[in-house]
């Protein structure tokens, strides 16, 4: 059992067993799916908008070297800096290149969960850059000093009077503040760091290859403030955030938007092709997109595993998955939790150190189902355990008491020798990891086929 296995295994433990958290967790959940199915109501065929949005997905991968460069080409047309990073440190090292030169103090950031991939927070204040979060989940879950746990609303699983208690404990504030006042002493805070940024860092919703844009949407407008009140914006997104042209955002966003969040559209929907043009008033007079690999091309590659690049980050699958309600975002210790995490995580860093989280699933193909971009995500769950095994990543005893099973199974003789006590006995010594998490086997005194037999006697 690798490190990361046997931490997920013991924070799932204690997660599973606490009530409160779940309580807080199908709170919130089940605030969502009251609204989802108003969202819904937008669309005339629900299934033809999920194939449709799929084969956008599709067509953006399967040729996503040609969208790259055009968007490359149109994007530098209007100013833009496009930077290629093939890896989490040659993004980071990009960034602190510019901060460099810019002379960059303080970063005010917009929710992204690529920044959290890479880590970028952390590596700045190592540099001893402030880096502020400027999405309310996301100002919240820094100051607690946590990394987001859900994809869409980072701090689903605190109550208003957790949020009261930590801004009082962190900021000083009155420790019974309602929400709405809650809001305007972040609103406060992070307003004057607006000001004092030099740089402003987003991530990408889409970014769109006919125009050389960068799509955001957001309910808060804190991206729109990250991009246009500093004067120089950086972009990172993953190279599958592609999408082939502006108008399949007609779509898309309103989509992500009932998906992620039950809204017919997100209240703020952006699009930035550029940096400041001659004659505008708003923007930066620099921007950079940052387009990151890091280990993407290697699904896309696997013809099993390139579907799994088709997801925009909705939360959806997270909603309904039995295991996250359970468990909780923090206890995958990953930047990318639930389903779609358990899917594109041993991929992105590796199945040796989190194949584990592809066996975190009840195979009840919720997810799946709710996907609106019809990822088969309880299929590439099982792809990835078979991969694991095709590339040997399971210990010997798991191996032997395997192969023991597999000959025993192929023999009449064996399976109908040693029934009832012996052959459970032999069965839960075997295996173990079983016997930690469920109930132990208990087999019949006589197999089927002995039953069989008895049965046809006259």
């Amino acid at each position: 059992m690798t490190e990361n296995e046997s931490r997920f295994k013991a924070k799932s433990t204690i997660k599973s067993a606490d009530i409160e958290h779940r309580n807080k967790i199908n709170f919130n959940i089940g605030r969502y799916k009251a609204v989802v199915p108003q969202g819904k109501l937008q669309f005339a065929d629900n299934n033809l908008v999920k194939e449709r949005a799929k084969n956008i997905k599709w067509r953006a991968l399967e040729t996503l070297d040609q969208h790259l460069e055009e968007f490359e080409m149109q994007f530098t047309k209007r100013g833009g800096k496009v930077i290629w990073a093939e890896n989490s440190q040659e993004a980071l090292d990009e960034i602190l290149t510019i901060c460099k030169e810019k002379n960059c103090k303080t970063i005010v950031k917009s929710k992204s969960m690529v920044t959290e991939e890479i880590h970028l927070n952390h590596f700045l204040e190592e540099n001893n850059i402030e880096s502020i979060e400027t999405d309310l989940g996301e100002y919240i879950q820094q100051l607690d000093g946590e990394p987001p746990y859900h994809i869409v609303t980072p701090a689903m699983h605190k109550s208003k009077e957790d949020v009261a208690k930590l801004f009082s404990n962190k900021l000083g504030t009155p420790p019974k503040l309602s929400p709405q006042e809650l809001t305007l002493v972040a609103r406060e805070k992070l307003r004057e760091k607006y000001v004092q940024a030099e740089i402003g860092i987003t991530g990408a919703n889409f970014i769109i290859s006919d125009i050389g844009g960068v799509a955001l949407t957001e309910n808060e407008g804190n991206g729109r403030l990250s991009t246009a009140w500093p004067k120089t914006h950086i972009v990172i997104v993953g190279i599958e955030k592609m999408i082939p042209s502006i108008t399949d955002l007609a779509l898309l966003w309103p989509l992500l938007s009932t998906y992620g969040t039950g809204q017919k559209v997100t209240v703020y929907s952006s699009i930035i092709s550029g940096p400041r043009q001659e004659g505008e008033t708003d923007g930066p007079e620099e921007m950079y997109v940052i387009l990151l690999d890091n280990n993407r091309s290697n699904i896309l590659a696997n013809p099993r595993q390139r579907e799994s690049l088709y997801c925009i980050r909705c939360g959806a699958c997270l909603n309904v998955c039995p295991i996250y309600k359970n468990i909780g975002g923090h206890s995958y210790g990953t930047t990318y939790s639930g389903p779609i995490g358990s899917v594109i995580t041993p991929n992105l860093q590796g199945l040796e150190n989190y194949k584990h989280l592809s066996f975190a699933s009840s195979l009840c193909g919720a997810c799946s189902e709710v996907c609106p971009v019809k990822i088969n995500l309880h299929e590439l769950l099982l792809a990835n355990r078979h991969e694991s095994v095709e590339q040997g990543i399971t210990s010997f005893s798991e191996k032997m008491a395997w192969k023991i099973w597999k000959i025993a199974s192929l023999k009449r003789g064996m399976m109908n020798m040693g029934n009832g006590g012996l052959k459970t006995k032999v069965a839960n010594t075997l295996f173990k990891d079983w016997n930690q998490y469920h109930a132990p086997l208990k087999f019949s005194q006589k197999t089927f086929n002995e039953m069989w037999k008895d049965n046809l006697r006259p």
